[in-house]
């Protein structure tokens, strides 16, 4: 499903396909698509978005070991700009005692991964 925005997708479809991202298979486990109660892991209930929109992405962290990663990564190489390219998601992390952090990473032209972003919980149970 896209919107008139370059780029944006949700998870309601094929979301390899349709988002442009695949699991690393480099890391240490996989992100999966949730409805959010219908999987039984603790979580939000629904997506962010009202209406149908419903399905997320999410990890499983509470049987991973400390330093465990879950990545996906994007298939298509965005230009390089100045202040024109954007990334925005919404995300929720709830303090737990397995949450970890979630980062954004861009690669420069040399393989050099670059921190953007980090967060490591949300104060509140809400996106």
């Amino acid at each position: 499903y896209y919107t008139s925005i370059p780029g944006s997708c949700n998870f309601e479809q094929e979301w390899t396909t349709v988002c442009g991202l695949t699991q690393d298979f480099g890391d240490d486990f996989d992100w999966n698509v949730s409805k959010g109660g219908d999987s039984g892991q603790t979580g939000p209930d629904t997506d962010h978005t009202p209406g149908k929109g419903q399905h997320f992405l999410y990890v499983n962290s509470s049987n991973q070991k400390e330093g465990n990663r879950a990545k996906i990564i994007t298939t298509k190489f965005f230009p390089a700009s100045l202040g024109v390219c954007r990334v925005r998601f919404w995300f929720w992390m709830f303090a737990s005692r397995q949450t970890g952090v979630l980062k954004v990473y861009t690669v420069e032209e040399h393989g050099m991964d670059i921190l953007m972003w980090s967060s490591s919980r949300n104060e509140e149970n809400k996106w």
